[in-house]
């Protein structure tokens, strides 16, 4: 029997709870790092590395095309980074705080 649209959409939200408490549960760099490679492939991590060298760029205001220069990352990429920094959940936004923050 085919699932109805709103049990499939409860079971991603389900399954997506339990991936955030599963990278809540791990307590060491290491341990992320070991997770997101049984997670991800190779290109999806540096697909998500890459977007996150983007943002402390568009933070400091870089022009798109000076980032893509330093980056590589592809000027759409950028830019769809750039409106998430700017109207997205804000995830991007708390993450860059707080590293920046850390840093010396």
């Amino acid at each position: 029997m085919k699932r109805r649209e709103s049990e499939a959409t409860d079971g991603a939200q389900a399954g997506l709870a339990e991936l955030l408490a599963a990278i809540l549960a791990l307590r060491t760099p290491a341990e992320l790092q070991a997770f997101l490679e049984d997670l991800c492939t190779p290109a999806e991590l540096e697909a998500f590395a890459d977007r996150w060298r983007v943002v402390p760029l568009l933070i400091e205001h870089i022009p798109y095309r000076e980032i893509h220069d330093r980056t590589s990352v592809s000027v759409t990429t950028i830019g769809r980074i750039a409106r998430c920094l700017g109207l997205g959940a804000g995830g991007y936004r708390i993450a860059a705080e707080r590293v920046l923050a850390a840093k010396p």
